[in-house]
């Protein structure tokens, strides 16, 4: 199960997101608690919000090694919006010619 998380997080974070809110909807809430912030983590960062509902600890959050994690997702969404916006041609506010 854990295996086919990850394969389908590459190819889709936002469907994954879907899919473990629809299968574990308490977590979910417990995670956020209202739905603004999830929201907006689905439209703009969706790995970061992935990984900070799949290591939420109800009651307890995040201990130090979660953070790190939660980090390596953001880099990943920084990174993923780097490559579309250089696919796109855009290059530090230049169009490359």
């Amino acid at each position: 199960m854990g295996c086919l998380l990850v394969l389908m997080m590459a190819v889709s974070p936002r469907l994954v997101i879907f899919l473990f809110w629809l299968a574990r909807p308490l977590q979910f809430d417990a995670a956020f608690g209202g739905p603004i912030l999830p929201l907006l983590g689905i439209i703009f960062l969706p790995f970061t919000t992935l990984m900070y509902v799949v290591l939420h600890t109800p009651g307890v959050g995040l201990s130090g090694s979660d953070w790190i994690w939660v980090g390596l997702a953001l880099a990943a969404d920084l990174a993923h919006s780097a490559s579309v916006a250089t696919k796109s041609g855009y290059m530090s506010g230049l169009r490359s010619q």
